[in-house]
């Protein structure tokens, strides 16, 4: 009897990673138990990622989705609506979102980085806040905290109001195992107090010191133990800067402007954001994983020399034999 075995094929790169997120997640496939179960969590999630890697309305994606291959990869047996497809923005929290976040982290983190940025929450014409006299324009505040190594955000805040960096970052520090990182920051976040959160979680924190004030004196030493070990920075300091250039990608190609009006889904709209900010960049470093493989060739020389007695010359026989391997 034969018997047909089927390997696993993927139709690209983003549905492979799609399911290995859903996997590692491990989300059920349906949150209740009883109702309808037309559409499942994986469904969701990617129908999720790919309105946001979109960039485009509800109305315009829900149109070209039905026109797209991605209806028969997730196996949909119909096409969502509009405000079905608001209302999944909606189940899941920002809970839910930083764990799906953090499964597309590199296994092993040891030097890190966080900058804080501050982005556009409401898009309006530029034209009429000329004629209006260029009014106060609302942001919102984006801290990122990134793996130096792989560009990868380990998590992220969004705020709709000022706040120091400081307490933005003892918010990230105190939810997440930090133990034996290296986190990087800049002059904002020289604080006393957060050097011994970072001390006591089994983690080390880099940050200028700040400038004196200029009525004081310029051989005073910074107060606390830890800042006083800031004075000296080490080497790669310079690293802190890869965080900027996170921010600088994400707002250039990701979020020009925060589309949603309410914080809740401003929240939620920038964390899918970072969820698929993640993918992209898994995929990049497997890409150059896979460049690094070199096609090397090996010649090896193989004499053989048939010395004959009868005959006042020695015969010499060269075998050249040619292996080529591809590492």
């Amino acid at each position: 009897m034969l018997q047909q075995i089927i390997l696993p094929k993927y139709n690209n790169r983003l549905e492979e990673e799609l399911i290995n997120l859903f996997h590692l997640s491990e989300l059920p496939l349906h949150f209740n138990k009883t109702g309808n179960k037309e559409f499942t969590n994986y469904q969701r999630i990617s129908i999720i990622i790919l309105f946001e890697r979109s960039n485009k309305s509800l109305r315009d994606f829900i149109d070209e989705l039905a026109e797209s291959k991605w209806v028969s990869y997730l196996g949909l047996k119909k096409i969502p609506q509009k405000s079905t497809l608001h209302d999944w923005l909606k189940i899941f929290s920002m809970k839910i979102i930083r764990k799906i976040s953090k499964v597309l982290l590199p296994k092993k983190i040891k030097l890190t980085s966080i900058d804080g940025t501050g982005v556009d929450s409401w898009k309006r014409s530029r034209q009429y806040e000329h004629k209006i006299g260029d009014p106060y324009m609302p942001y919102a505040k984006a801290d990122l905290f990134i793996d130096v190594k792989t560009l990868a955000i380990i998590d992220f805040s969004l705020i709709n109001k000022k706040t120091h960096d400081v307490k933005i970052a003892e918010q990230i520090f105190n939810r997440n195992s930090i133990k034996g990182f290296t986190i990087l920051g800049d002059k904002g976040y020289d604080s006393e107090h957060l050097h011994e959160i970072v001390r006591a979680k089994g983690a080390l924190m880099y940050a200028p010191v700040r400038e004196m004030h200029k009525w004081g004196s310029k051989n005073k030493r910074p107060g606390g133990r830890y800042r006083r070990l800031c004075i000296n920075l080490p080497e790669f300091m310079g690293l802190r800067s890869l965080s900027e250039s996170v921010n600088s990608s994400l707002k250039r190609r990701r979020i020009t402007t925060l589309k949603s009006r309410k914080i809740y889904m401003k929240q939620r709209e920038f964390g899918w954001n970072i969820v698929l900010y993640n993918i992209q960049r898994k995929l990049i470093v497997k890409n150059n994983q896979q460049s690094k493989i070199i096609n090397q060739t090996f010649f090896y020389l193989i004499v053989i020399l048939c010395p004959f007695r009868t005959e006042p010359y020695v015969l010499s026989h060269v075998v050249l034999e040619f292996k080529v391997y591809l590492l």
